[in-house]
């Protein structure tokens, strides 16, 4: 089976959303509320996780989920590509940058996805409610406690501020939920866009009403940015709901006009990682005194190298090593390649 291009664009654009966040310039202004490049400030990590999800689950058979030893050689592939994302993560943890390298939170979380790769449809959109509910206070209930003691570095994976797998692990239930789907049904896609467009307006304007007229306290009702609330979990799974529909159907009919932007998505986990290598041999002002010029230069070089690398050379050097590794793990032999490879960064 084809790569499902769609899924590459959604993916091209949240890397592109990335970067937009790290070096893109402030605007601060009033609409939206913030300015419009706070619009990429968070919601591009999720919409990874969501596509993350999207992946493990078109991995482990999509619609019609693995058994046997099929299953166990996706459970296999996905643990040890788990484990290489971690240690990635974690080396480029100590390049010192500005950045919060979400990698190694990406490599807990595929491990959680394991667990659920044989779960229904259901199960999985009510276990995604369920992180979404009872994730944010209890994961700030235990940050205070846990991320000073001496299991620091696992706790701040699990429940520290920027991205609290207890959490975010929302995303990729919701993101296996939508890959056990038929994603070429036009039907689905309408409906995702119509529930991507409602979750918006509850998740924004659920904590509007809720710090304005109940007057909770903002660690619970804010849907800003990383903050890891319930509403902004709502409002973030909307958004990648509407991006992905809209990917899925552009790239049906300006397949050529997105390929940039699909290469782009092909080879996620190499743009995350040079452009993090960009940024510490750069210095840390890249980040924090940006300009419109640096930032329309990370977007043109990516699109440009990936659309080259894509065309000539095809997969790219982190995805392929990623793909050898955990083949080869799984000692899959003759058996069919999956369709799509996991979402691998943020």
């Amino acid at each position: 089976m084809r790569r499902i291009v769609g899924v590459d664009v959604a993916r091209g654009l949240a890397v592109l959303g990335m970067m937009t966040a790290h070096v893109g310039p402030d605007d601060h202004g009033p609409v939206p509320p913030g300015g419009f490049s706070q619009l990429a400030d968070g919601r591009p990590a999720s919409l990874f996780v969501v596509l993350a999800g999207v992946s493990l689950a078109l991995l482990s058979g999509g619609p019609d989920v693995a058994t046997g030893t099929r299953l166990v050689q996706a459970r296999v592939r996905i643990l040890v590509r788990a484990v290489l994302l971690f240690g990635l993560g974690e080396l480029l943890v100590l390049l010192g940058t500005p950045v919060a390298v979400i990698l190694p939170t990406y490599g807990l979380m595929f491990t959680l996805g394991c667990i659920a790769l044989r779960w229904s449809r259901g199960s999985l959109v009510l276990g995604a409610a369920v992180l979404a509910l009872v994730g944010p206070p209890l994961a700030q209930s235990l940050a205070a406690s846990l991320i000073q003691g001496p299991v620091a570095e696992v706790a701040d994976l699990a429940v520290g501020h920027y991205y609290p797998a207890l959490v975010w692990t929302a995303y990729l239930l919701v993101g296996m939920a939508v890959g056990r789907s038929d994603l070429r049904s036009p039907r689905l896609r309408a409906q995702g866009a119509l529930l991507g467009a409602g979750l918006v307006v509850l998740g924004h304007g659920g904590s509007w009403v809720a710090l304005h007229v109940l007057g909770w306290p903002e660690r619970l009702a804010t849907a800003e940015p990383h903050s890891s609330t319930t509403f902004e979990v709502v409002g973030n799974v909307g958004v990648a709901l509407l991006v992905l529909a809209g990917a899925l159907v552009a790239a049906e009919r300006w397949p050529r006009a997105l390929a940039p932007l699909a290469a782009v998505g092909s080879l996620a986990l190499t743009a995350y990682t040079v452009h993090v290598l960009a940024i510490a041999a750069l210095g840390p002002a890249v980040v924090r005194e940006p300009t419109v010029g640096g930032w329309l230069a990370f977007l043109g070089t990516t699109v440009a190298l990936c659309w080259f690398w894509a065309s000539t050379v095809g997969r790219g050097p982190f995805e392929w090593l990623l793909h050898r590794v955990s083949t080869a793990a799984a000692d899959v032999g003759s058996s069919p390649e999956p369709t799509e490879e996991p979402s691998r960064a943020a």
